[in-house]
């Protein structure tokens, strides 16, 4: 009775919390002269983090078994890896970039796991038999892992298109005003006010120019970091679970629908830090592929649980508006 209650005050705190920070975190992208409301977001998102790894501990240990044995605990468990993966950054010193990229991940799959629209399956039951095995916490915990660490690294890839796009914009605009200027006559001394304009101009056109090409290679850099672990964390979760499977159904691999996108997702990764390896097309190629990837990785997390169907039926789930 004590731990239901402690998980009852913690999923209300922990939802409390991300609606502050979620309401930090808008002020601060809107108002970045304010240093003291991002550092009460900061820690507005550390407080979140304990109460998530409280509810977890709690779950564990009043229903005896990892907190993973549905989707509602599982979500749990992702933004909690995603916090994990945010805090990392910040402490690296990374958080004035990578932060804006980090921090919503987590603050909005938190979000929607404490909200209601996951209510009946707030409640743990006793594990299913093919769940009642040592190999659950290895299988499902690397899965996750390798689920949020993918999920913040093609994040980040999809921001470094943004960022290239938009310097190609810039790029074809300066282009453009540049024809435009040369197919007009002007005066001598126009041209001159002109000239004194760019010359005066060069200099915070070069410092901005600098400080993206900075922010992109900061952003490339972080983003193969993070899926290099994810990959790996990956890897293991799906050998893992075919030894668990061969143990379960008597087959290692049985072309269940989880398992064939969870392949799928594994091959996309395999292909991005293929294109990582060849410097003559990485950048914006390696990043195409990681979007992809981020697709195909709720297509298996979420798309497959929504069908409810093969092995791995046992992870649907119903929302139910209240």
């Amino acid at each position: 009775m004590i731990f239901s209650t402690l998980e009852h005050i913690l999923t209300h705190i922990s939802f409390s919390m991300v609606s502050i920070v979620i309401t930090l975190h808008l002020i601060t992208l809107l108002v970045n002269e304010i240093v003291g409301l991002h550092n009460s977001f900061e820690k507005g998102m550390i407080v979140t983090f304990f109460c998530i790894t409280g509810l977890l501990v709690t779950r564990w240990i009043y229903w005896k078994h990892f907190p993973l044995s549905d989707l509602y605990e599982s979500l749990i468990f992702l933004s909690w890896s995603l916090y994990i993966i945010h805090m990392i950054l910040y402490f690296k010193k990374q958080k004035n970039n990578l932060s804006t990229i980090t921090a919503p991940s987590a603050i909005f799959t938190q979000g929607f796991a404490t909200s209601g629209l996951l209510t009946e399956m707030h409640q743990s039951r006793i594990l299913l038999p093919a769940l009642q095995s040592q190999w659950l916490m290895m299988h499902v915990s690397m899965m996750i892992l390798g689920y949020a660490a993918l999920l913040c690294g093609s994040l980040l890839s999809v921001a470094l298109l943004i960022i290239t796009f938009q310097k190609d914009i810039i790029r074809v605009f300066d282009k453009i005003k540049h024809l435009l200027n040369e197919s007009f006559f002007f005066v001598e001394i126009q041209y001159m006010n002109e000239k004194g304009n760019i010359l005066q101009s060069a200099s915070p056109l070069y410092v901005r120019n600098y400080y993206r090409s900075q922010l992109i290679e900061q952003v490339d850099h972080w983003s193969y970091r993070v899926i290099s672990f994810g990959f790996i964390f990956l890897t293991i979760g799906i050998l893992s679970g075919a030894v668990w499977a061969n143990e379960a159904w008597g087959s290692y691999w049985n072309w269940d629908p989880k398992e064939t996108w969870a392949f799928i997702t594994w091959t996309i990764f395999a292909i991005y830090l293929h294109i990582r390896t060849n410097t003559n097309i990485q950048g914006e190629n390696s990043a195409i592929v990681a979007f992809l990837g981020f697709i195909i990785i709720w297509i298996c997390y979420f798309g497959v649980n929504l069908l409810g169907i093969g092995l791995h039926s046992y992870g649907s789930f119903i929302l139910t508006l209240n």
